[in-house]
């Protein structure tokens, strides 16, 4: 698959989350880079200086403003190690978001949408939007691989997330 095509796919799967929270009573603010064609990921400019990758989404309604990275997949990965399927994220990413959280006091959640392929070496993957807040993942990590990814990986276990909903995701009424 190429960069575009996974590109095209991770928006769909960011559409089908917005609109869920958009369900949920949420107003969705999409975060995109500014230049086309540089696909970088969004940026968040700090005061200090810092430039720090900022989530996909901010949500918020009369109560709440929360930070939502949004990421789609078509099945979770079966450890073979710990014998549980397995979803993650590129370390850098998590880190930077953790910085966020703390820059500007709202919470970060991660959320990823799994539409219940094959898993490799494994049954049919669970599907659905699975999540949780960074502070609550911080706690439950599976496990890291410095091998996976540009800057390695951090993944949790599908029992470990919360499942927010079945898929197809259905919106509220």
């Amino acid at each position: 698959m190429s960069f575009q095509d996974s590109l095209a796919v991770g928006k769909a799967g960011e559409t089908e989350i917005s609109q869920w929270l958009m369900g949920r009573g949420f107003n969705i603010l999409p975060i995109y880079e500014v230049l086309q064609g540089n696909y970088k990921g969004p940026t968040l400019y700090a005061a200090d200086g810092r430039k720090i990758i900022a989530p996909d989404l901010l949500a918020f309604n009369g109560q709440k403003i929360i930070w939502f990275e949004a990421k789609h997949k078509t099945a979770f990965t079966w450890h073979r190690i710990s014998q549980r399927f397995v979803t993650g994220i590129d370390l850098h990413h998590y880190e930077q978001y953790q910085q966020i959280e703390t820059l500007v006091d709202w919470p970060v959640w991660l959320l990823f949408l799994h539409k219940g392929g094959q898993a490799k070496d494994s049954d049919p993957s669970p599907a659905g939007l699975y999540g949780n807040e960074l502070s609550a993942l911080r706690k439950c990590e599976n496990h890291r691989h410095e091998n996976h990814g540009k800057t390695g990986m951090v993944y949790w276990a599908e029992k470990s997330l919360r499942k927010l909903c079945e898929y197809p995701l259905a919106r509220a009424a």
